[in-house]
């Protein structure tokens, strides 16, 4: 209840703000907007456009809705109510395992929150917060977004990685077409619980008109996806769009509506708004690696944990202890520094950046000297769990007729699937 409770009080400080947008700036709000069956249908087949997550009536360069004004408004009771149900229900449907659980839903969720407080306060005698945040600070909505999708990001995940169900052939990875699996179900299961009827005092504060509600959409099925880092297309194609953004210098990419081939101010800035946006979600899910020695091993211990556990049922045939204290090194190399770094260079982040950045190194750093210590007295602990309360198999092949009868290789934490 402590969790949820904590949750709710987050998500209801950005649904505020929300209300304090609107209050001042006359939003176009439908009379209690309720959405159409199309809207309330989830589609991961419709074009992503940053134009539509962050279009440029979103930019006020002279608000800053990360400094609390909003004291004199309250959410109404019912309010309170349909967010604390919404809270609960979807902490309801996270799954009893050790890592892809509601207290990670939570400690992304909090990582997040502290994220968008450092971005959106603004520095001694600066003039124009939204304009170094790209009008993030100034876009209510979008923070709500960030928060939210930090919260269900993975609700009802199964234990096991996304190429564990696609050589499953499992239901869920054929729905999805084989891709962001866990990703896309999460978002599903998420957004259908928020459409039922129950919870429409709850859809009227986050969505005002149609235009609001094809927003929210796209920006949830943008947030959550960046967190499959395991998508090789969608990482480069990220890449590109990163280089494009703040290294057009050395950039190959074109933009076919600018003469010169590059984008135009409106369109970059939008770019770098979504990009930073993205940052925000995919540091927050990985918050563990670049925060102190403590919470790092915690987390790493819950993983290894949860991928050993899918090795022992046979859901995956590549024992995590094989490998492991090297992956952490090839892991922290590879993507959590690059990731780090990425936040002092797009100027948004303030002190932010650097802090996030020497956890980080100095996590890879104690984990080059204890890491295979920590690895041996983790292993032994998760063989003494095991023992316990889960008999151990003497093959882990997959019944015949999966897998087409081969050893499966689990992609895990090695692999930068989170």
């Amino acid at each position: 209840e402590k969790l949820i409770q904590s949750n709710v009080s987050i998500l209801e400080s950005f649904l505020l703000k929300i209300a304090y947008k609107r209050s001042i700036h006359s939003t176009a709000v439908d009379d209690r907007f309720i959405p159409s069956l199309d809207d309330k249908r989830i589609s991961f087949s419709e074009d992503i456009s940053e134009m539509i997550m962050f279009p440029n009536v979103t930019y006020c360069g002279d608000d800053n809705y990360g400094v609390p004004r909003c004291e004199n408004l309250a959410m109404s009771y019912k309010a309170q109510i349909a967010l604390h149900e919404y809270v609960t229900t979807i902490a309801s449907m996270y799954r009893d395992i050790p890592f892809h659980n509601f207290d990670h839903a939570s400690h992304v969720t909090m990582s997040a929150n502290k994220l968008l407080n450092r971005i959106c306060t603004p520095y001694e005698d600066e003039d124009d917060t939204a304009a170094r945040t790209f009008g993030i600070s100034a876009d209510p909505l979008a923070q709500f977004v960030a928060v939210f999708s930090s919260l269900v990001h993975d609700v009802d995940h199964r234990g096991v990685p996304n190429a564990q169900l696609v050589v499953e052939r499992s239901m869920l990875a054929i729905q999805f077409d084989n891709r962001s699996v866990a990703e896309k179900r999460s978002i599903t299961v998420a957004w259908n619980v928020l459409m039922r009827d129950r919870f429409r005092e709850l859809q009227s504060l986050i969505i005002a008109n149609a235009d609001e509600m094809r927003r929210f959409k796209q920006l949830l099925v943008n947030t959550v996806l960046t967190t499959d880092i395991s998508d090789k297309e969608r990482s480069a194609i990220g890449k590109l769009r990163w280089q494009e953004a703040f290294h057009p210098s050395q950039s190959s990419l074109l933009d076919e509506e600018s003469s010169n081939g590059r984008l135009n101010d409106t369109s970059l800035r939008s770019l770098k708004a979504t990009l930073v946006f993205e940052q925000i979600m995919q540091v927050s899910d990985v918050a563990h690696t670049m925060q102190h020695w403590e919470a790092f091993t915690k987390w790493n211990k819950r993983l290894y944990r949860e991928l050993s556990k899918g090795y022992r049922e046979g859901r995956g045939s590549m024992d995590p202890r094989e490998g492991w204290c090297d992956g952490e090194i090839g892991f922290f190399d590879f993507y959590i520094i690059p990731l780090a770094k990425k936040l002092k260079e797009c100027g948004v982040f303030g002190s932010a950046a650097s802090e996030y950045l020497d956890y980080a190194s100095e996590n890879r750093r104690r984990w080059e000297e204890e890491g295979k210590e920590t690895v041996r007295v983790m292993v032994m602990e998760d063989d003494v769990l095991a023992a316990k309360y889960v008999p151990r198999r003497n093959a882990y092949l997959h019944p015949k007729g999966i897998g087409d009868g081969h050893i499966v290789h689990t992609v895990g934490w090695m692999a930068f699937e989170i």
